[in-house]
């Protein structure tokens, strides 16, 4: 799936975003940091909670597709920079973060 189709499923505004369209290849929500970094890989969209520089970092170590905040979370303006900097889309959604898997397996994302 398309990082663009995945943002017109869940509805999301896109903040950063590669110059170039990015596949997302499987989907993974998790607020513990350290299993995140256990188990990321290339192409995941990423569903968390957690807007700190330490969730960019992650998502840069693995090539992360997006990082996904729920229920209108927003990330603060650094971060952001950051993120765009790396070339990792962040995306604001006002669903939960059960909702947001539920769309994302129905549509075939596989996960991670």
């Amino acid at each position: 799936m398309l990082l663009t189709d995945l943002a017109k499923l869940i509805n999301a505004n896109v903040i950063t975003c590669p110059s170039s369209p990015r596949e997302v290849a499987c989907a993974y929500t998790c607020d513990l940091l350290s299993w995140v970094m256990a188990k990321g890989k290339p192409g995941l969209a990423w569903v968390t909670v957690q807007t700190h520089m330490n969730v960019i970092a992650i998502a840069s170590l693995h090539d992360i597709a997006c990082i996904i905040c729920p229920e209108g979370i927003q990330m603060e303006a650094p971060c952001v920079e950051k993120a765009e900097q790396e070339g990792i889309a962040v995306l604001f959604s006002e669903k939960t973060a059960y909702e947001i898997c539920g769309l994302l397996y129905k549509a075939g994302v596989p996960p991670v």
